[in-house]
């Protein structure tokens, strides 16, 4: 029965790589393949068939103690609750992005990028998104440029290239930040990493998995030439009276929550949600324009912001997340006496397999563009048992922060991408995967270099 659960999660995955073939919105399959596979494990869970594992290792089974059912429900809610946060983060992100972009308050940043040559704007647009990436996060940075680059490229065909590349960048600089990326943000709470060792041994590495996709894309015809000159102006293309002090609230509202969560212990969608409190409230009582009417109100509003967000980005995000939740709950099987759950138990055969520990380390990488590499690292802190700082950490913490990039959908910040601009999955295999292998596979190289000549832990 495992094995059909595990069927079922390809199939799901494949009708998601093959969405315009099909002719069939991502969204749907990703939806009844998370609602099918919790409703397998329920209803095998209550027959005695599948024996489940919580977050703290527990192992139960209907048979079990009479409290099985009961164990069975919080488990459900404790992977909607790590789905919702995201989701609620999300939601607050793209919400004040829109509110931005309502009072043309990205009109102020395109206007200070002045230049029309492809090959400038694909590095300011990666530069910008690698340093964001690093303050904010990389999901919240892959919104604003992909925000930005609307305002820029206004043919889509070209703009693919750029918010793809822009994927690569943002995920590169999420890794060397302890807020960056929520796996560097999982370490750095559990005690294996601290901000200062990671950022030191992590910079250079992301720095390569940034510059060296880039530097190649430089040559390839997408990103020659100038950019093809719009063919008419329209309103939006003046900054409103409210522009600017949209613009850098919204921004400042983004940059507030690592602050604001170091300050309060309180989790990031907490902060989102205070920043988007802050900006609405703004927005509702600001002038957009010289003689702005009452009538007007409405093309400002915080509620068309609200109606302009991709809903259907966040039901997908939430069917993948919860797909990868019902893996995770399932116990597979066990090595050395130990019940593991499916991710677990793929990472422990791994490390079996392959006796090199670097090579596990990067696999585990290019695994955590296909499952969640949420799990995944999750599952390495329960399987190493290295000191704080150790080497393996920050490893763990580059390749599960930018293996993600291999995939348009094996990062938050690819699937934001993703939804935003309805990228195909197919179409960035064939067309940036290779980029994004070469970033990975350099800044690992650059990382194993550096501990062979500046050995730590």
């Amino acid at each position: 029965m495992e094995a059909i659960l595990i069927l079922l999660f390809a199939l799901g995955y494949l009708a998601i790589t093959l969405e315009h073939p099909l002719h069939l919105d991502k969204t749907v399959p990703a939806l009844a393949m998370a609602v099918i596979l919790w409703a397998i494990l329920g209803c095998g869970f209550c027959k005695g068939i599948f024996t489940l594992i919580d977050v703290d290792g527990i192992v139960f089974s209907v048979d079990s103690s009479p409290e099985a059912m009961d164990q069975f429900h919080t488990l459900i809610l404790h992977h909607l609750g790590s789905t919702a946060e995201i989701l609620i983060f999300l939601i607050g992100a793209m919400t004040i992005i829109e509110i931005i972009d309502l009072h043309q308050g990205f009109v102020i940043l395109r206007n200070a990028i002045q230049t029309r040559s492809k090959t400038k704007i694909l590095w300011i647009s990666g530069s910008i998104a690698f340093v964001l990436s690093s303050v904010i996060d990389n999901l919240t940075a892959t919104i604003i440029l992909v925000t930005l680059l609307r305002k820029l490229i206004p043919e889509r065909q070209e703009r693919l290239w750029f918010c793809c590349l822009v994927v690569i960048a943002a995920n590169a600089g999420g890794a060397w930040s302890p807020i960056g990326d929520v796996t560097t943000t999982m370490l750095w709470i559990g005690n294996k990493v601290t901000g200062s060792m990671l950022v030191e041994h992590i910079v250079l590495p992301s720095l390569a998995c940034f510059v060296i996709p880039y530097a190649i894309a430089t040559f390839l015809p997408p990103f020659r030439g100038q950019l093809t000159e719009e063919t008419e102006a329209d309103d939006s293309s003046e900054p409103l009276l409210s522009s600017r002090t949209m613009l850098w609230l919204g921004l400042g509202a983004i940059v507030f929550v690592p602050i604001f969560k170091a300050v309060t212990h309180l989790p990031p969608y907490m902060g989102i949600m205070l920043g988007l409190a802050v900006v609405w409230a703004v927005s509702e009582s600001i002038h957009p324009e010289t003689d702005f009417k009452q009538a007007r109100r409405h093309l400002y509003s915080s509620n068309r912001a609200l109606s302009k967000i991709e809903m259907s980005s966040i039901l997908f995000f939430w069917g993948i997340l919860m797909a990868v939740g019902a893996l995770e709950s399932m116990v597979y099987g066990s090595l050395n006496g130990e019940p593991m759950g499916t991710l677990r138990y793929l990472a422990e055969s791994m490390q079996t397999i392959l006796p090199n520990q670097n090579l596990v380390i990067i696999l585990l990488g290019a695994f955590s563009s296909v499952v969640d590499n949420v799990p995944l690292v999750a599952a390495s802190m329960g399987m190493y048992q290295a000191p704080v700082d150790a080497d393996i950490w920050h490893f763990i913490a580059f390749s599960a922060g930018t293996g993600g990039s291999l995939l348009i959908i094996g990062s938050a910040s690819g699937v934001a991408a993703m939804g935003l601009e309805k990228i195909d999955f197919i179409w960035y295999l064939k067309r940036i995967t290779w980029l994004a292998l070469i970033g990975f596979l350099s800044g690992a190289g650059v990382f194993l270099l550096s501990v062979q000549w500046m050995p730590h832990n």
